[in-house]
């Protein structure tokens, strides 16, 4: 891979993360396409961090690195969630600047240099992309109304679509959010508790072109109410510190 040549450079580009776990059907097509929109002068790298697939992930995502030197894989040696995935990849970004996508292929790549130009180190220091409409079968839509309009009373981050996989945000200001299984799902909430500000941008939204989604919407409603209830804490007691250095 090449290393950027300068902190101008490292600035004006990205790292894009990818979590992804068995989508072997959809990885494929998600990097060859994030290579072939995202200008060589904005996307300085892209990892995608598998999350111990069982399918032949590991094998397509061989053949891609072949092909593309600025890709980079990380395989977890356990199944640990997408938080974690997401977690992983940003630590181990080399650009200051992130863009995540959904492993499943629904966000389209070609949105990413929209959220990237609404983003400012003054402010918003995080983007995220609103699904205008959704691909999704009704009972995921009508769930996912639900719990948005549910997430917006209780934490109180104007975030219109929180499940989006879509953002850009500042590298070193997520790697200081605290961290939790489930975290992705509520960074907008997290990064202004923490001192940061937010904007959204609207994105399109494909259908899934192979596969199953990861999540069911029983299992999402288990595990957000006491997700919900801990951020909510979090928010609360959060105290973001400024200093400045006087001497």
């Amino acid at each position: 891979m090449t290393e950027p040549t300068s902190t101008t450079e490292r600035n004006h580009r990205i790292t894009l993360v990818i979590p992804a776990y068995n989508e072997a059907g959809n990885i494929d097509a998600l990097v060859q396409e994030s290579f072939d929109v995202l200008p060589e002068a904005l996307l300085g790298e892209l990892i995608v961090v598998d999350d111990c697939s069982t399918d032949d992930s590991t094998v397509r995502l061989a053949a891609l690195r072949a092909r593309h030197p600025r890709l980079r894989v990380l395989r977890h040696t356990a199944n640990a969630g997408q938080s974690a995935s997401v977690r992983s990849g940003v630590a181990a970004a080399r650009f200051p600047l992130i863009a995540t996508l959904d492993g499943d292929g629904q966000n389209p790549p070609g949105d990413i240099p929209a959220l990237v130009a609404a983003y400012d180190p003054a402010g918003p220091q995080l983007v995220g992309g609103v699904r205008a409409k959704r691909r999704d079968t009704w009972s995921k839509r009508t769930a996912s109304r639900l719990a948005n309009a549910l997430r917006r009373r209780v934490l109180r981050d104007d975030c219109p679509d929180t499940g989006c996989g879509l953002k850009v945000f500042e590298r070193d200001r997520h790697l200081a959010l605290p961290f939790f299984h489930g975290q992705h799902r509520y960074l907008p909430a997290l990064f202004r508790a923490y001192g940061a500000s937010t904007a959204y941008v609207p994105i399109g939204d494909r259908a899934r072109r192979h596969g199953a989604s990861n999540y069911t919407n029983w299992k999402r409603g288990l595990q957000g109410i006491p997700d919900l209830m801990g951020v909510r804490w979090l928010v609360m007691r959060a105290r973001p510190a400024r200093t400045e250095e006087i001497l």
